[in-house]
């Protein structure tokens, strides 16, 4: 930490209202804090990212009108552009902006990174871009840029990452995805969050570690074939 000479009751002050208005980051955000070593070897990375470009860059074009016709009807239903990005930490902690199709309305009230069926911001329509996964799509420009991968470890909002330390930090050697083994597992997360009495404590306690587990054993055991698989529970 910089330290910085002068009067330390001001400067204390100061670091309070910064910390009361300034967003939560990563603290392993540097990207040399997760080797390039550690994680998938060159064999298994390199066959991955190559058919994560060729499917990215195919559905791309081939559902642009799809994705094209969701944004319109995302940005009437809930009267805003209807392309949502948001800040997510990456492969070694890399921030990057996700992009999705918006789902819910803009309500600066609501402070949470929980979102649970009950949420009052989320619309009808919107309900039925999260149902179906359609407000996913945009993500292939994320995959195509490679920032993320057609499967993986779901990225984690600024915060949530701090968690992720020791072995755990593991998660962050690879890409994040669209999808893969604790995606599928908790299709129904909005549920359980919603019959939860604290939301934002059981996803603490209970989901993140789940996720974190599973996500570790995906890196720990990849196979290729494993990805097809879970594209394919995905899509059917």
């Amino acid at each position: 930490m910089e330290h910085v000479a002068g009067d330390p009751t001001h400067h204390d002050a100061r670091q309070l209202r910064e910390a009361r208005s300034t967003p939560a980051r990563p603290r392993i955000a540097p990207a040399q804090v997760i080797p390039a070593r550690i994680g998938l070897t060159r064999g298994q990375a390199l066959p991955k990212r190559a058919f994560d470009l060729v499917v990215a860059a195919s559905g791309l074009v081939l559902l642009s009108w799809l994705i094209a016709g969701v944004l319109v009807a995302a940005s009437i239903d809930t009267r805003t552009f209807g392309l949502f990005r948001q800040e997510r930490v990456g492969r070694r902690g890399k921030v990057f902006r996700i992009v999705k199709i918006r789902s819910m309305r803009i309500d600066n009230s609501i402070t949470t990174s929980v979102t649970t069926t009950r949420d009052p911001r989320i619309t009808r329509l919107g309900r039925f871009w999260r149902r179906t996964k359609l407000d996913e799509l945009p993500q292939l420009w994320n995959v195509l840029r490679g920032e993320m991968s057609l499967v993986g470890p779901r990225p984690e909002v600024p915060g949530f990452a701090d968690l992720l330390t020791g072995s755990d930090a593991l998660v962050l050697s690879v890409r994040p995805g669209i999808t893969g083994p604790a995606t599928l597992h908790f299709r129904n997360e909005e549920q359980l969050l919603a019959a939860a009495e604290d939301p934002e404590a059981y996803n603490r306690d209970v989901l993140f570690p789940t996720k974190v587990r599973m996500n570790l054993e995906y890196i720990q055991g990849y196979s290729f074939r494993k990805d097809l698989g879970y594209l394919w529970r995905t899509f059917r």
